[in-house]
């Protein structure tokens, strides 16, 4: 159940979150800012790659670098194949983690490495392999790690990963908002530098500046009437969220958000872009999931029982679009079907800040559902 007189409760918040969400979601600007001086200082800027790469490899573990990948992939586009490295082990402990390199990677490839642990002795051994293929390596973590030292001894390039003082305090989860873009950001200008995406200085400063004002516009001392991210964390209490997204940006950040729901708030979720989305998501929206599913409902002692679980849609677009789209009939078939809809679009804007607004606003919103739930 959402104890939603807690998200009106700006120290009842602030008692709840031992993880730091909450300051990992408001302090995603400040992570921009230096993990953009962080990779001034590792040289990323006075790099001069000769020529693009065949191919981008990235590997790491968990939600982080799966994130990293997705977003990636979608930014560059067809200007190439971006991969991101699956890991296998017994476990998803660091110790029990390994990937491997497909079998055409080379000398014309480039493999990223993104992890918020850098303990991976998986990732080390990854690296070993690169190198004896003669992969270009760069990798972001924390400093004086196993990955670092291992990227060193094969002449890669390291970036350090911008940490805060409380990310030690608690085990760091994967979905963390803090994370993504201390991984991310560095990334953005390497792969700027190769010319696979648009991605200069002023652009990460008005991501940077956009992280800042959905922080104020999504605060904890922000009522959830004015609080887009609060509201849509209400909206989502018992319900099955089906995330629809339309626009190339907004394919990885639904999937994100999906994943962050279920780690941070234990909550399932399912993402899917339109318009594929309305036929695969359809047989939800009218079977045992549907708002009038429930015959019984009317006569539910409401206080021993839990209400029943219904879908809900949830609208995710990474711009105002013109021309074709599927956001009419994604309306249209949610409210045939009784079903609640939420919606988020950004404000005008690049397509690095439309994305990065979207990613800030669902952070903030699973970190909501996540504290007012107690997950």
């Amino acid at each position: 159940m959402l104890d939603e007189s807690l998200l009106d409760t700006p120290d009842a918040l602030e008692e709840a979150d031992r993880r730091g969400l909450l300051r990992g979601a408001a302090e995603a600007g400040a992570r921009v800012r230096t993990a953009v001086r962080l990779a001034t200082e590792a040289g990323i800027p006075d790099l001069r790659p000769d020529g693009r790469p065949r191919a981008v490899l990235v590997a790491g573990p968990g939600i982080a670098s799966a994130g990293v990948a997705d977003l990636l992939g979608s930014l560059v586009g067809s200007g190439c194949p971006v991969t991101r490295l699956h890991s296998t082990g017994v476990a998803p402990a660091a110790g029990a983690l390994r990937w491997e390199l497909p079998g055409w990677a080379g000398s014309l490839d480039l493999l990223l490495v993104a992890t918020p642990d850098g303990g991976e002795p998986g990732l080390g051994l990854l690296v070993d392999q690169a190198y004896r293929r003669g992969c270009t390596v760069v990798a972001v973590a924390p400093a004086g790690t196993p990955v670092t030292e291992a990227v060193d001894g094969a002449h890669g390039l390291c970036v350090p990963m911008a940490t805060a003082p409380y990310d030690q305090d608690e085990p760091v989860a994967a979905a963390s908002p803090g994370i993504l873009w201390a991984l991310l950001t560095p990334l953005l200008v390497l792969l700027d530098r190769t010319g696979l995406i648009t991605a200069p200085p002023d652009t990460l400063q008005q991501i940077a500046d956009r992280l800042d004002q959905v922080a104020e516009r999504c605060g904890p001392a922000v009522a959830t009437y004015g609080n887009p991210a609060k509201t849509l964390a209400g909206e989502l209490a018992e319900t099955l969220p089906l995330i629809w997204t339309e626009g190339s940006g907004a394919g990885p950040v639904g999937r994100r958000f999906a994943a962050a729901l279920a780690e941070l708030a234990g909550r399932p979720a399912l993402a899917a872009q339109l318009p594929e989305a309305l036929a695969s998501h359809m047989a939800l929206l009218s079977g045992a999931l549907a708002a009038g599913a429930d015959p019984d409902d009317f006569f539910r002692d409401r206080v021993e029982e839990p209400a029943a679980l219904h879908a809900r849609v949830v609208l995710l677009r990474d711009r105002p679009t013109g021309g074709l789209s599927a956001a009419p009939a994604a309306r249209e078939l949610a409210l045939g079907h009784d079903a609640a809809i939420s919606e988020l679009e950004p404000e005008e804007g690049g397509d690095l800040q439309a994305l990065a607004e979207l990613i800030a606003v669902t952070d903030f919103a699973a970190v909501y559902l996540a504290l007012a739930s107690r997950a």
